[in-house]
Parts: structure tokens; C-alpha cells; sequence
């Protein structure tokens, strides 16, 4: 009778534990709270704050990210250092570089310039010649256009550039063109396009609304296992996962005694492409990591996503360079490159990219922290 009793009071205790009051979940934050905290962290004198505090926080309700204000402030900084927290910024010096990659287009197809020259002289829709327009450019969207109308009237111009338009980023955070339309592909976008559906996309991207949506989530919509923001801005600005490939580069530099260019490119793509040299280094460790040169390809493979500090050989890399060096290498840092572009003036790096974002954040959470 006693064990009986034990047995029943124990059950019970379990039971009233199991259905005791719970902490009730924090309620999410109110979107008109939120949108009033991005007002509050936007730069002095931004115009239309209540404008860019709306369109921000509808990209993190889309993308379903953690309003937080680093969160918040990390994709402020990028905007401001990009644009001024301006929709489409205008480019200096654009007309030139405009013309600068015509006749460099022209020449890998062999037109003559001359030819190029009278496609030019041509009537565009709005009246003016298409030599003209690109005269009076200033912004990234202006150009884009004109290519685009180019292109689609002028028979030249479908040899020219059928397919192909100059203008690679554009918007308040200047995002590639390439990623917004591959993060249309996959995943729907929140805002209606316009028709027709070809070309929508590179167009939403020199709005305010699609440039930040397609802007935050190149920031900021991947798993990167980061301990600081300033490696999202290295990515932003060099690839995702860069940040992290490069500390990896680093891992297979230190454990093969192989200087290499940390600049987060661990393999070189292509059917005939030879290695490159962070795998001729990282197949120097096979033996010592118990790999092949297959599975060390594969492992390089999966750095353009999350699976790579998953793989083995990044395990066992980082392990060996750890036992050399005798203490613990670091996960993540800022790649060695030096920007180059038709709109780069002078010498720019991805570590001056990221410094220069990231002092912009560390203001924006001083103002956080007062709000």
C-alpha cells in the first residue's frame, strides 16, 4: 500500500508540474511601434522618414525578419552608406562611363565604333537620340532605360545587347540585379509588377520599396553564423559567405604553410577550369585530414552556402590548423578585395566597405539606445 501511495503522489506531482502556469510569450511588437523606432533611426534630415520607415519595415514583415534594432540598423547602414537614403542616387561622371561600356561591348563583338556611332545618331521614343539621352544621364535607372529601349528598337541593338544591360546594381542599397531576379525566381515578391513581366523585376529594384526589399534580404535573409554585423557588410559588398570562406582560406594557409589571397573564392567553376590555388593548397592537406582530392572539390563546392562548416574537411582543416597554431582561429573575417567597377574612382576595398558601414551602424545603435 505504501509503494501504491508513493507511486500516486509521485503522478500527481508530475501532472500538476506538467499543467502549472507557463511564462506566456512575449507579444510581437506592434508594426505602427516598429515603423515609429525606424522613423526615430534614420539619419538628421532624411527626407520622408515616415515614407522610408513604412517601406522598411514591409521588406522585414515579407522577408519575415526579426525586427531588431540591430537587425534594423544593419540594413540602415548599408542604405546610407550606399545611397543617402536616396531611392535612385544619381552617378558621377555617369554620361562617360555610359559610353565607356558601349564601345567596350562593341569591341568583344568586333562593331566597328563608327557603326556604333550612327546607332546612336538614331531617334529614340521620346524624340531625342539615343546619344543624346546618354548625354544627359544621371542615374543608374535613366541609363537602364535607355538600354532597354536601345535594345528593343534599334536592330543594332539587339546584336549589341540582347540580353545584357550594363547597369549590374542599382537602388537605395545598390543590390545586384542578378540576385533580386534569382530572389524573385524562388520566393514571391510582395509588391504587383508591372507588364510586361520581362524586365519587371530589374525595374522594381531602382524603386524605393523593391530596392530595400531586395536589399535587406541580401543582407540579411541567409544563415551565416557570425558573431558581429561587420562580416554581413563584407558579404554585401563581396558575396555571401565570403566572410566566412575567407576565414576558411585562412585555415588552409596556416595548415599547408601555402600563402594565399583570402578573398572568399574557393574554387573555380567550369567544366575545363583547372584548380585554383586554395584547392591545390587544400589537397596538400589530404592525407593529414584523411580527404581525397574529390571530397576536398565537393567541400570547396558548398561555399556559395551553409553547408560548407557542416563538410568534414572544414572540420578537420580548421582542427589541424588549430593544433598548429596552438590556439583557436577565428570563423569569420573580412575578405582582401580591391573593388574595382566603371563607378569606382579610386582605390576602394571590401574592409573599407565594411568599416565605413559599420561605423554608420554603431551611430545608428547610439540612437537605438537613446530611443
Amino acid at each position: 500500500m505504501r509503494r501504491t501511495f508513493a507511486m500516486l503522489l509521485c503522478v500527481a506531482v508530475v501532472c500538476a508540474c506538467a499543467g502549472g502556469p507557463r511564462t506566456p510569450r512575449p507579444a510581437p511588437p506592434r508594426p505602427a511601434d516598429v515603423r515609429a523606432l525606424i522613423a526615430r533611426l534614420l539619419p538628421e534630415k532624411t527626407p520622408d522618414r515616415a515614407g522610408w520607415a513604412a517601406d522598411v519595415y514591409a521588406a522585414f514583415a515579407a522577408l519575415e525578419l526579426e525586427t531588431s534594432a540591430a537587425n534594423l540598423c544593419a540594413a540602415l547602414a548599408v542604405t546610407e552608406q550606399e545611397s543617402g537614403f536616396q531611392a535612385d542616387p544619381p552617378v558621377a561622371n555617369l554620361p562617360k562611363i555610359a559610353r565607356a561600356e558601349i564601345d567596350r561591348r562593341a569591341a568583344q563583338l568586333g562593331v566597328p565604333k563608327l557603326a556604333v556611332d550612327l546607332a546612336l545618331r538614331l531617334r529614340s521614343p521620346d524624340g531625342r537620340s539615343y546619344a543624346e539621352r546618354i548625354a544627359k544621364v544621371r542615374t543608374e535607372r535613366e541609363l537602364s532605360e535607355i538600354f532597354e529601349a536601345f535594345t528593343g528598337s534599334v536592330p543594332m541593338g539587339r546584336r549589341l545587347f540582347a540580353g545584357w544591360n550594363p547597369v549590374r546594381t542599382g537602388g537605395p542599397m545598390q543590390v545586384g540585379i542578378a540576385f533580386a531576379e534569382q530572389h524573385a525566381a524562388s520566393r514571391p515578391y510582395p509588391y504587383p509588377v508591372s507588364e510586361p513581366a520581362s524586365g519587371a523585376i530589374r525595374r522594381e529594384v531602382f524603386t524605393r520599396r523593391g530596392g530595400l526589399y531586395f536589399g535587406i534580404a541580401h543582407l540579411l535573409d541567409y544563415p551565416a553564423e557570425y558573431d558581429a554585423h561587420l562580416y554581413r557588410f563584407a558579404d554585401f559588398n563581396a558575396g555571401r559567405w565570403a566572410s566566412r570562406n575567407a576565414a576558411f582560406q585562412h585555415a588552409i594557409s596556416v595548415a599547408s604553410g601555402i600563402p594565399l589571397a583570402l578573398d572568399g573564392d574557393l574554387v573555380r567553376r567550369g567544366a575545363d577550369a583547372a584548380p585554383g590555388e586554395t584547392e591545390l593548397a587544400a589537397r596538400t592537406l589530404g592525407a593529414r585530414i584523411d580527404a581525397s582530392d574529390a571530397a576536398i572539390r565537393r567541400a570547396l563546392e558548398e561555399g556559395d552556402g551553409p553547408e560548407l562548416q557542416r563538410t568534414t574537411v572544414y572540420r578537420r582543416v580548421f582542427a589541424l590548423a588549430e593544433q598548429l597554431e596552438r590556439r583557436a582561429l577565428p570563423r569569420a573575417r573580412v575578405p582582401d578585395i580591391d573593388l574595382r567597377g566603371p563607378k569606382i574612382q579610386r582605390k576602394l576595398t571590401t574592409k573599407w566597405f565594411a568599416e565605413r558601414v559599420d561605423g554608420r551602424y554603431r551611430r545608428c545603435l547610439a540612437r537605438a539606445s537613446g530611443a
